[in-house]
């Protein structure tokens, strides 16, 4: 029992090392990090053409998903391997592209030649890598630090905090020209459709509330006209003059409470019990921040009020949740 312990008290301080390894190579990464940055995603954001991201064995890897999320946040980006380049695939490729070459040596006999090639192309070029005098870094028109003061692993061989600095710098830069380019959760929508993330970020306040039959009483009417709605309309009532402006709203929670303090509660007006300051949803707000506002405050459901201050309808955490907002 104590010998298992003990390795398991091992294996956990071997994994702990490594993640402390990698965080520390990404703080001076980030203590680095300057002028050199802004003016690569200058050089992206204003580019024509798309980025070409380039590298080989774990730095290729590393390169697929950079471009991935590149695209994903609104900067069309294609992974082109060093080595097939060379044969063929570097017709895709134009001169408005803009290249990054990810190499931890800046000295890869694959990525070099690519290198020139691209040069002759007219393309313009970001090295990330962590050797800021080698061969890549020279010739690159920007060059990004990613030198590590060594790798996780315990000989030095596996690519570890190396290529940890390397993708980091990579979300980096696509954060940044997200930013830069105003990339919101509506253009983020837009390329994740598909999946749970998608419905999330489509889904709006108008396309989950109801309009139809809305549970309304004028401010004259009575608890026992709310009872009526309260068991028939989903547990809100909205108190509305007549040009349709919520002046309050009665729930079951309120009627409970007066039930606990008054003895005959049918005659009591609703204007005397109803919560006069509800909070309100706008029908083209993101579903979720409706969530956020229900969950924050404890509440079921919400008036929608459209811009000049009319009803339009009622949403409920339940349909929002059937909806895969919540």
């Amino acid at each position: 029992m104590g010998t298992s312990t003990s390795l398991n008290a091992g294996v956990a301080a071997r994994g702990r090392r490594v993640l402390r390894l990698e965080a520390e190579a990404i703080s001076e990464a980030e203590s680095r990090l300057g002028d050199e940055f802004v003016r690569a995603v200058e050089m992206i954001a204003t580019a024509r053409g798309r980025v070409i991201v380039c590298g080989v064995g774990k730095s290729g890897l590393i390169g697929r998903k950079i471009a991935a999320t590149l695209t994903s946040t609104g900067t069309p980006a294609v992974f082109l391997h060093a080595a097939d380049s060379i044969h063929g695939d570097l017709g895709i490729v134009g001169e408005a592209d803009v290249a990054i070459l990810i190499s931890k040596s800046g000295e890869s006999d694959e990525l070099l030649p690519l290198l020139d090639h691209l040069k002759r192309l007219g393309v313009q070029t970001i090295a990330i890598t962590g050797e800021r005098e080698s061969t890549l870094a020279s010739h690159a028109d920007e060059t990004l630090d990613a030198w590590v003061r060594e790798e996780a692993c315990l000989h030095g061989l596996v690519p570890t905090t190396s290529t940890t600095v390397a993708l980091a710098l990579g979300d980096a830069l696509a954060v940044a020209l997200l930013e830069e380019k105003g990339f919101g959760a509506d253009d983020f929508a837009r390329f994740h459709p598909g999946g749970a993330l998608g419905r999330k970020l489509l889904t709006r306040v108008r396309d989950v509330m109801l309009t139809d039959s809305l549970p309304t009483l004028p401010p004259t009417a009575t608890v026992r006209e709310a009872i009526v709605e309260l068991a028939e309309r989903r547990g809100i009532v909205m108190i509305i003059d007549e040009v349709r402006r919520v002046s309050g709203i009665m729930t079951a929670g309120d009627l409970t409470r007066l039930m606990e303090r008054e003895m005959d509660v049918l005659r009591v007006g609703v204007s005397d019990v109803m919560n006069r300051s509800p909070r309100v949803a706008d029908p083209d707000e993101l579903g979720s921040a409706a969530v956020h506002r229900m969950e924050e405050h404890g509440i079921m459901a919400m008036p929608v009020i459209a811009q000049d201050g009319s009803l339009v309808g009622v949403v409920h955490l339940h349909d929002l949740m059937r909806a895969g907002v919540a």
